[in-house]
């Protein structure tokens, strides 16, 4: 896993990018051919034969965690003695999966902020419905299907699934990830780092330990040069600053990658992955909230109600050139804003608010018109994370879709045509994560009106990209930004 994180394979992610024209034919003819193909399987000789054995080839050595240093030198990797993670599972329930370090199946939404290279970073999780099968010497292990997409700017960067299962001693395993970056116009430029259990003789890969001790060691991931890490578990009982207050119980590991470098990460009980790297190196990924563990009771407060129809009311006075309505409005949702800060707010949401609202401030000082439509939307995308603890995950999410379609708008008058074009693309990813809530019928007309959309924007043919998104707005309307 990169910095810019996880995970998608090249079937699955042409399968979720039909409707944006993400992929070419041949990837797309593949994905047609994949869509009711079986189960992936383990080639013999890495099949697990039951708990606590070691899988091995003819000549004895284990083989469902390769033992070979995956380092670009072949040298730096911790020895043997150290790894947990060279013994053979097996999965009874695959899906229960309780391991309080890495509970993805009680993790329905997740959102990272931070920087890597200097860029402000963003990334968003869904525990996803459907499952995957692979089958692992004539048995089936069926996994968990999370979607994660990561932004570098304010822009999709990856967007990629991963698969994982507990094992009956409570591990947690990888089984795969399909991964599809972004270039700045919107096109996906690679599928690198797309490995799966079954294909290429890739092998299961330790995702945490069952009861992780420090001096521990086992990789998260180990398909040289594909995708490798190794992680040592250095410090267990740690203390950290989580959403809602300090966390006990968190584990700190030391990740080496491929290139030979080490990176601190930290997983938190009721979280999992918590945090990447570091701010002493300019580079970190940390955990702003997680849902259901940060969820409130209740409805969403009047004022924070007030700072997303706020923002909201903004977006169209800006576009109206309504320069003294906007100020007023910007007064009304700074005055709300504050109201809710006076409680507990998610520190890291707390700061992404100050600094959209800032920006807006200065914006609207300008009479900027696309300025300030751009970080009233940033203002929205960080009212619907706080949103996201008193409201289900589809509701912010169906609000997410409504704000890349608001932003698609701002991309076209600016004329940019590859941001359109990644647009409609991260549009239409939001929609894969909600569109089995929505009744049929309707599910279907969204779908085929995004297709149509990520069609216009391909061929730059921007009015006709502004019309459906404008049309798409229009249907989503009360479940959307307003």
């Amino acid at each position: 896993m990169s910095m810019l994180r996880k995970v998608f394979s090249v079937s699955g992610v042409c399968s979720a990018l039909a409707i944006v024209g993400g992929c070419d034919d041949d990837d797309g003819a593949e994905d047609d051919a994949n869509r009711n193909a079986p189960a992936e399987t383990v080639p013999s000789g890495g099949a697990p034969s039951g708990s606590g054995t070691t899988a091995s080839n003819s000549n004895g050595t284990p083989t469902v965690a390769n033992l070979v240093c995956g380092t670009d030198t072949g040298t730096g990797c911790a020895p043997e003695s150290q790894r947990v993670d060279l013994y053979v599972p097996s999965f009874s329930n695959p899906l229960q999966v309780t391991n309080p370090l890495f509970p993805i199946a009680n993790l329905q939404s997740v959102v990272f902020t931070g920087q890597v290279d200097g860029e402000p970073f963003r990334s968003e999780t869904t525990l996803l419905p459907e499952t995957k099968r692979f089958v692992l010497n004539g048995r089936e292990v069926e996994t968990l299907t999370s979607q994660y997409m990561a932004f570098a700017d304010g822009r999709l960067e990856e967007i990629a699934l991963d698969w994982y299962a507990q094992d009956d001693n409570g591990a947690v395993w990888y089984f795969g990830e399909d991964v599809a970056d972004y270039d700045e116009d919107g096109v996906i430029f690679t599928h690198e780092g797309t490995w799966a259990v079954g294909r290429d003789d890739a092998p299961l890969a330790m995702i945490m330990p069952a009861q992780p001790q420090a001096g521990q060691v086992y990789r998260a991931e180990t398909i040289a040069p594909i995708a490798w890490e190794e992680v040592t578990v250095q410090a267990l009982g740690v203390t950290v600053e989580g959403p809602a207050g300090p966390i006990a119980g968190a584990m700190i590991g030391s990740e080496l990658h491929m290139e030979g470098t080490h990176q601190e990460k930290v997983f938190a009980p009721g979280y999992g992955e918590f945090s990447t790297g570091s701010l002493a190196t300019d580079d970190l990924e940390a955990l702003a909230l997680a849902v259901p563990v940060d969820a409130l009771s209740g409805q969403p407060p009047p004022e924070l109600d007030a700072t997303t129809a706020s923002s909201a009311d903004i977006f169209d006075a800006a576009a109206a050139s309504d320069w003294d309505g906007a100020v007023s409005l910007l007064d009304a949702l700074m005055s709300g804003w504050d109201d809710y800060a006076s409680g507990a707010v998610p520190p890291r949401l707390e700061s992404e608010m100050l600094d959209a609202v800032e920006s807006l401030a200065d914006a609207l000082d300008s009479e900027d018109a696309a300025e300030t439509r751009q970080s009233a939307i940033a203002v929205a995308r960080v009212a619907f994370d706080l949103r996201l603890r008193y409201r289900p995950p589809a509701e912010i999410d169906t609000a997410r879709l409504d704000l890349w379609l608001a932003q698609l708008l701002v991309d076209a008058a600016a004329n940019e045509r590859g941001s359109v074009r990644g647009d409609a693309a991260t549009a239409a990813l939001v929609w894969n994560r909600i569109a089995h809530t929505f009744a049929a019928s309707t599910s279907s007309e969204i779908s085929n009106r995004l297709a149509q959309l990520g069609a216009a924007a391909a061929s730059e043919d921007v009015p006709a990209a502004v019309n459906i998104a404008t049309q798409l707005r229009a249907n989503l309307a009360s479940n959307g930004w307003k």
